[in-house]
């Protein structure tokens, strides 16, 4: 079955097979949480703590109204990411300098939640301590913990988790129904069925079938790599191989727990049926965190042993041993190792010497997916590569960990760090890369165009005697001063960019002063460097900080330095990415002919690369401006165009500035949802700490004053507790005039229309008689994205011709329940 729950808030995976028994854990697990706040699943790995948990919870799922969470630890290498951890599951985006445990504590005081923290063995004490001070904050929330220990937390429940109930007596005098009634039986048959369809456990072969999970003691991820070898053995072969496996284990370790061994030595068997290279394979993938793609996998395992184009079939073939778990759809396939089975081949990377090559290529690789994904973030696949690196965090981290803990690769982590920028900040996430950079820049090396290593003397090969004449000499010293030079320049290059992307995310917090700190020693390199794009860089670093601290003129003056500087160094990202700000700048100076101009050049920079990212800001500006000089259609349509651009990015932040102008516009003519908004930006701004446009405050101030005007002080205020009562789902569909809940099942809206939302609005338009440029106009979007748009549209409705759009959407407004 698959774990659905439509309009609960369930966060959990879908099971991917059958959940197999437990009844009673399960009624056990509930009755313990009813009443303690924290209860740890505990048991050896393998024995399914993770799969109870997450049943439990949905069963749960209705008993908490803010829902249930699903941490999962087991990737996380780093414990004082922790807490980072757990707010990136529950949505939490955090722009203030505010303690990260703070800011936690705040979101779920006045939750009821179940929050399920998975794997915390590797982490027990943070675990313990972060569980303390989330239930002293928060009386309504619930915590479930599978560990492989207890906690250790005052009033914490500990349930131990069995493996499965299997048959203990003569099964000779039994029949296979009655052993079917075994939990241990029943998922060995299940399984061996995903993999032999129509296997059934017989009269012939039930009692084989019991030796093995007995065998097994009952551990159910034993039993599942277990079943998986009936592809090619008969249960009586794979018996045979258990028994001879078993008896190796006195060879081991006599004090490990017998569990330990059996699953140990279950995988060991399961490593000895793979092939060399199969081996070799599994323990090199052992170094990625999170999941990894085919692409990743050729070029970080491959080499010494494993050509590039041997990587596909060895993986297919861990695949199918069930070494290595399939995840995507049919359009994006990863890999994931299920956490056990890397901690074995973890191990016997170790063992192989390897390891130190293999997370080189692995940090190699990171690196250069960092690097690709800032050279073509301003771009038609913009929203895929943010995908791409959301998918790849668990490596980054990984990698820019690998930075930090080996010498000498400081100055490598910074240029990771610094080349996902617009990454992180996409994300919301401001703090992680802020610690990153702040570790990294403390590690790194002395940095100036003179730093860096110079080569030494010759020696004799015989003596080991320096030696070198007068040429030698000069010619041997120009090249060392030469290498160290250019080695110099790298650091200080990778400093100082470092230094200003901090600074950025460090402005974007309202830490100013040690941005300003930051960008002078940043300064201080790009002048030794006679770097241009760096010192644009600081240019607009330091224009943002002036204008959130509300000196426009000073902003405007440095913004302008920025955008020549960009200009300069030929960074067309960097340029668009200003002009945004300098139109906002001038704007507030009084000069809108300027501000719709920097605006005009942004959104045609935007539309020329297939932006999505810096074409919903610059919408956001341009939308305000509008708004300024009376066209307040157009510009509420600007603002929900930058909504929707910034939906792929989830990106709350500007989201809630969209919202918070979408109630400026409002105020003259619809004060009462005016109201509705500013109360819904209201509760937008707490996460962020205060509301990050302080500059453009005398238009809230003055929207505000007119909808208290023309509403009422009383109808003003019932609205904007309205606003603040909505959730931010609600927020939006309100912002964007969609209603929070459909009038009617989806399924039969869409039996109704085949088209997506902005594909009906384009059909309208169409059947006004529109052409492709006239739409392009009226919705802001690029002519090229409307004429794909209506190609989409004849697709889907297989018409061949503008005429047949007309007559449909004629069609279906005059049909109940038709589109408007």
């Amino acid at each position: 079955m698959t774990m659905t729950a439509p309009n609960v808030s369930c966060h959990l995976p879908a099971e991917l097979n059958s959940f197999i028994g437990r009844r009673h854990e399960i009624a056990e697990v509930k009755r313990l949480l009813s009443d303690a706040r924290l209860v740890t699943l505990i048991g050896v790995g393998g024995v399914g703590k993770t799969r109870l948990a997450q049943r439990v919870g949905f069963d749960l799922r209705r008993s908490f109204a803010d829902g249930v969470w699903l941490v999962e630890l087991a990737a996380l290498e780093s414990p004082e990411l922790l807490v980072q951890a757990v707010m990136e599951c529950l949505g939490i985006q955090d722009r203030s300098v505010r303690p990260p445990i703070e800011v936690l504590t705040d979101h779920l005081r006045d939750k009821k939640m179940l929050l399920i923290l998975d794997n915390c063995e590797h982490l027990l004490d943070e675990c313990a301590a972060v569980a303390e001070t989330l239930m002293r904050a928060a009386p309504g929330l619930r915590i479930l913990a599978t560990s492989r220990q207890t906690l250790g937390v005052v009033g914490e429940q500990m349930m131990p988790v069995p493996p499965l109930p299997m048959p203990d007596f003569d099964v000779a005098r039994s029949s296979a129904d009655s052993l079917k009634q075994f939990d241990a039986i029943r998922l060995f048959a299940d399984r061996s069925q995903s993999v032999l369809p129509g296997f059934e456990v017989t009269d012939d072969n039930q009692e084989s079938v019991a030796r093995i999970v007995r065998r097994l003691d009952g551990i159910p991820l034993a039993i599942e790599l277990a079943a998986v070898r009936l592809r090619a053995l008969s249960v009586e072969q794979l018996l045979a191989r258990l028994d001879d496996r078993f008896r190796l284990l006195t060879m081991g370790a006599r004090t490990a727990m017998p569990r330990q061994q059996t699953l140990r030595a279950l995988i060991d068997w399961s490593y000895a049926l793979c092939t060399e290279q199969e081996r070799l394979l599994w323990a090199r993938l052992s170094v990625f965190s999170g999941g990894l793609d085919l692409e990743a996998a050729e070029h970080v395992c491959a080499g010494d042993g494993i050509e590039p184009d041997e990587v596909v079939d060895l993986v297919v073939g861990l695949v199918g041993k069930s070494v290595l778990a399939r995840e995507g759809d049919q359009t994006t396939v990863r890999y994931r190792l299920l956490e056990t089975i890397r901690q074995y081949g973890r191990d016997r990377l170790r063992e192989s010497g390897d390891e130190a090559a293999v997370r080189a290529r692995h940090r190699d690789w990171f690196a250069d997916l960092a690097s690709r994904g800032q050279r073509e973030w301003f771009g038609p696949d913009q929203v895929a590569w943010f995908n791409r690196l959301r998918a790849a965090h668990g490596n980054i981290r990984s990698a820019l960990d690998y930075c930090l803990t080996t010498p000498g690769e400081a100055v490598r982590g910074l240029a990771i760090a610094t080349a996902l920028r617009f990454y992180w900040i996409a994300t919301g996430s401001l703090r992680e890369p802020r610690d990153w950079l702040d570790r990294l820049l403390a590690a790194g090396p002395a940095t100036g165009p003179t730093a860096g290593p110079l080569a030494g003397p010759a020696a004799d090969p015989a003596t080991g005697t320096a030696v070198r004449d007068a040429a030698g000499d000069a010619a041997g010293d120009a090249a060392g001063t030469a290498a160290g030079d250019a080695a110099g320049d790298a650091a200080a290059t990778a400093r100082a960019n470092a230094l200003c992307v901090n600074a950025r995310l460090a402005v974007l917090q309202s830490d100013f002063a040690l941005a300003a700190d930051m960008l002078e020693e940043a300064r201080e390199l790009a002048k030794q460097l006679d770097d241009a794009a760096i010192l644009a860089e600081i240019s607009y670093v330091s224009g943002l900080a002036t204008l959130l601290q509300r000196d426009v003129t000073g902003a405007a003056a440095l913004l302008e330095e920025a955008v020549a500087g960009y200009r300069e160094a030929d960074a067309p990202m960097g340029v668009v990415n200003t002009l945004l700000y300098l139109a906002t700048a001038h704007s507030l100076l009084g000069h809108p002919e300027e501000a719709v101009a920097r605006c005009k050049e942004g959104m045609a920079a935007c539309e020329a690369r297939e932006d999505h990212w810096f074409r919903s800001y610059t919408l956001w500006v341009y939308g305000i401006e509008v708004w300024r000089e009376g066209d307040v259609a157009r510009a509420v349509e600007m603002e929900r165009e930058a909504i929707r651009l910034k939906q792929p990015f989830d990106d709350r932040l500007g989201t809630a500035l969209c919202i918070e102008a979408l109630a400026w516009m409002a105020a003259d003519g619809a004060p009462e949802r005016a109201a509705v908004l500013f109360g819904a930006s209201q509760e937008r701004w707490r996460s962020f700490g205060a509301p990050p446009f302080g500059y453009l405050s005398c238009h809230h101030d003055a929207s505000e004053a007119l909808a208290r005007e023309r509403l009422g002080e009383e109808k003003f205020e019932a609205a904007f507790r309205k606003g603040t009562g909505l959730t931010p789902a609600d927020a939006l569909a309100y912002a964007m005039c969609e209603s929070a809940k459909p009038a009617k099942p989806a399924a039969a809206a869409a039996q109704t229309s085949p088209l997506t939302r902005r594909e009906m609005e384009i059909a309208r338009l169409v059947a006004r008689g529109m052409t492709n440029k006239a739409i392009a106009s009226a919705l802001v979007i690029a002519q090229r994205t409307a004429e794909g748009h209506v190609e989409h549209i004849l697709t889907k409705l297989g018409f061949n011709s503008r005429s047949q759009i007309a007559a449909w959407v004629g069609e279906q407004g005059r049909h109940p329940g038709g589109a408007p």
